[in-house]
């Protein structure tokens, strides 16, 4: 297994994800081979400086590279030489089992989209995002930023997908897949929510279990919570922000550090054809690290092949 990781993609410049590439190489079995696309010198002098021995690392020269100010998708074209250019162009070529990158989140779904395109069958690719939950377990929201704008077709694939992704690489049978609604009762919710429901109910595709609210987003109520992107992002940010508020006024409750991004890493693009994982561009080693670590998991899982078949 070859896995690709974006060197130039760090807020933090290329010592961290050298370094979450060191850290990951001593989880990872020998069959797990760490391909670090980016500026050769500044890889080099990173691995020295860490005392590590390049040779256990496949290394692929890039420049000019992307940075978060760059247009995404023209970035991909004017930039052909970029690590994340390259490592798009590696995975689609068959050189690299997954590619993964904490860079420009746009120019990791244009090329998501453009480079490797949907699986057939697939409208819209979309993003998880982990929610903790009250019984030490946790379950995922699906879209959280990739699509902004739905059709209630895509919330009935986002439900598909997010429940093979829950099943195939968390191991969770049967997953509860639930729409987030402004309340409970079917009739409840806007245009979307409603025209979403009645595409639900009643499906052999997935484990459907009606609306829920926001205030049951960490209770069992359901595994996979489905809503359109731009809700899960506003989500997702109110969580982010709750939770590093907390931290800094010196609170310390095991439960809120579960909501800490940093412990899960990244999330795949699902429904692409191929394995891609965008992380967070100010994540730390250790966050890289583990974005590497499920990255191995859903190439293992056969998550790609699943999902192919599902939408045959």
């Amino acid at each position: 297994m070859r896995i690709g990781l974006d060197i130039m993609g760090s807020d933090h410049g290329p010592s961290v994800p050298v370094r979450a590439s060191i850290q990951a190489a001593k989880e990872l079995p020998g069959e797990v081979r760490l391909v670090l696309i980016g500026n050769e010198q500044a890889i080099r002098e990173c691995l020295q400086a860490e005392q590590a021995d390049a040779s256990a690392f496949d290394i692929v020269p890039s420049r000019d590279d992307i940075t978060m100010g760059d247009h995404a998708s023209k970035a991909l074209i004017s930039k052909p030489e970029s690590s994340i250019a390259m490592g798009f162009r590696m995975l689609k070529g068959g050189q690299l089992d997954a590619f993964a990158s904490t860079g420009n989140t746009g120019a990791m779904l244009a090329g998501s989209v453009v480079v490797m395109k949907p699986m057939p069958g697939v409208h819209r690719p979309c993003i998880t995002s982990v929610l903790p939950r009250a019984d030490g377990s946790f379950g995922l929201m699906v879209d959280v930023g990739a699509n902004a704008d739905c059709k209630p077709e895509t919330l009935f694939q986002f439900g598909l997908l997010g429940s093979l992704y829950a099943k195939h690489v968390y191991r969770i049978d049967a997953p509860k897949v639930a729409l987030l609604s402004i309340g409970e009762e079917e009739k409840k919710g806007n245009a979307l929510t409603l025209a979403a429901h009645a595409l639900m109910k009643g499906t052999d595709r997935f484990n459907f279990v009606g609306n829920v609210e926001g205030r049951d987003l960490f209770l069992n109520k359901a595994d996979v919570v489905v809503c359109d992107g731009f809700t899960g992002n506003v989500v997702l940010k109110a969580l982010e922000a709750f939770h590093d508020l907390v931290k800094t006024r010196g609170g310390n409750d095991p439960f809120l550090e579960r909501f800490d991004y940093q412990n899960y890493g990244g999330t795949p693009v699902l429904g692409v054809d191929g394995t891609v994982m965008i992380g967070h561009g100010i994540s730390d080693a250790g966050t890289v690290k583990n974005m590497l670590l499920l990255t191995r998991q859903v190439v293992e899982s056969r998550l790609h092949e699943r999902i192919h078949e599902a939408f045959q």
